[in-house]
């Protein structure tokens, strides 16, 4: 009796099939990426020239290991941190070339005279939870973005926010980037974000 072949599976091509279905997928897969906390790192060398800053234009937060904080050497709760922060950088206290002609604030001569000028500094210590840390860092983004949002609505009629949240989506279409990146610009440059954050300090 004649033995029976088994069939053998041509297997040659599925090596060209599985890199179609690889090429495919990385095609056609969106990235998502995380944006974090948006900060700019200071320069490896220090400036040549010493830059001489006014103790006025500092806005310091400091958070100590209870996470509680002291703004300015005062007391603060958390949730009257934004308001103090916005009212630290839309002062408008300079005069002459440090007028701000934007600022709606109270022109304190003791306070902020530009917000170009103004800088908030935050130390944290090193007990500090990272719960409060974050809670913390959220309502001075916030104070920036409530002053950019109100000069865009001025402006452009429409919140700085939502720029920049279709200027950074990569489904955005390049035209509307183009005309979005130089309004983002100018508000930024209204309100730049200086916050600077010390070493964390340890007991």
């Amino acid at each position: 009796m004649a033995k029976r072949t088994i069939p053998e599976v041509n297997a040659g091509s599925m090596a060209d099939i599985a890199f179609l279905l690889l090429i495919f997928f990385l095609v056609t897969t969106t990235i998502e990426t995380d944006a974090g906390l948006d900060r700019k790192l200071p320069p490896n060398e220090p400036p040549e020239d010493n830059v001489v800053i006014k103790e006025k234009n500092i806005f310091t937060v400091v958070v100590n290991k209870n996470n509680q904080l002291l703004v300015e050497d005062q007391l603060t709760e958390l949730k009257d941190l934004r308001a103090a922060a916005v009212a630290f950088l839309d002062n408008g206290g300079g005069v002459g070339d440090e007028a701000c002609n934007w600022c709606q604030g109270a022109r304190d001569p003791e306070s902020s005279d530009n917000p170009d000028k103004a800088i908030i500094s935050l130390q944290n210590d090193r007990e500090t939870s990272y719960s409060t840390y974050i809670a913390v860092q959220n309502e001075l983004v916030a104070a920036y973005n409530e002053l950019r949002n109100r000069e865009s609505n001025k402006i452009f009629n429409m919140d700085f926010t939502e720029m920049d949240r279709l200027y950074k989506d990569p489904k955005t279409d390049s035209a509307l980037k183009d005309d979005l990146r130089p309004k983002i610009e100018r508000i930024q440059k209204m309100f730049p974000q200086k916050l600077s954050e010390a070493e964390p300090k340890s007991n």
